[in-house]
């Protein structure tokens, strides 16, 4: 049976293999359909025999999960709370929940306030992974909060993965958006040893993506390198901050008479 957990202090917390924080982006330039389509999408990855092998086959047997659904900087929607999945059935119950009421999207774009809220709810929940993951999707770059680049840094510095899922889909018209979101998702957003990012092209393409980072993330072995997609590029002459300039850009349109 799924068991979701608070922040409540224990004498000997829960050893998992991976504590995963899957951050999902809900901001405007999202629809209610959008948001099914990846909370269903999760929750049939979170079911599938392959993710559940990988899961039910690890060293302890068992994961923490918390899906959280962000838009702008301190924003956050916690849809799953941390919770345990260590059978067909706790994985069943943790999708039943992903598969509930689905509500309107959030304001704004900050990565860098989802990435600091994973890290916080990391460090101050009820279990001990052998590795901490934050898996973190959107459609946009970080035009909101801190510089995305000093966080992710600081992140990665204390011992957790970032991986991203850049959602480059063809239907996508929001204004804020960039057309090598998949460069800035792999040069500004992921890090950490086999950081790794997949882009998602078109939505029908979501439950195989999804799936696939899952069995990626929780089979990799602490410092394990060298997946697909990509990773460990440098961000020499790319702009980290166009996201933050494209904002200011807009912001001044609006206020011209």
């Amino acid at each position: 049976m799924a068991i979701a957990f608070g922040h409540t202090s224990q004498a000997q917390p829960i050893e998992v293999d991976v504590e995963l924080a899957l951050m999902v982006d809900a901001s405007r330039s999202m629809s209610v359909g959008e948001l099914q389509i990846q909370r269903r999408g999760y929750a049939a990855a979170l079911t599938s025999d392959e993710v559940l092998g990988v899961i039910l086959n690890s060293f302890t047997g068992r994961i923490a999960v918390t899906y959280v659904e962000w838009g702008g900087d301190g924003v956050n929607r916690v849809v799953l709370p941390w919770t345990l999945i260590d059978s067909k059935e706790s994985a069943q119950e943790a999708a039943d929940v992903l598969n509930g009421v689905i509500e309107w999207g959030l304001r704004r774009t900050s990565i860098s306030g989802a990435l600091l809220y994973a890290r916080e709810e990391i460090e101050n929940n009820n279990f001990e992974g052998l590795r901490k993951v934050i898996d973190i999707s959107g459609d946009g770059p970080n035009n909101d909060g801190r510089p995305v680049v000093r966080t992710r840094d600081q992140i990665v510095e204390n011992g957790i993965i970032i991986n991203g899922l850049p959602l480059m889909t063809t239907d996508n018209t929001s204004p804020w958006g960039i057309i090598d979101l998949d460069i800035y998702y792999a040069i500004c957003v992921i890090g950490g040893p086999g950081a790794f990012s997949i882009p998602v092209l078109t939505w029908e393409d979501f439950p195989l993506a999804v799936r696939r980072k899952l069995v990626l993330e929780l089979a990799q072995a602490p410092g394990q390198s060298g997946f697909a997609g990509r990773s460990g590029m440098t961000d020499e002459g790319y702009d980290c901050m166009i996201g933050e300039k494209l904002r200011r850009e807009r912001e001044l349109l609006r206020s011209e008479p």
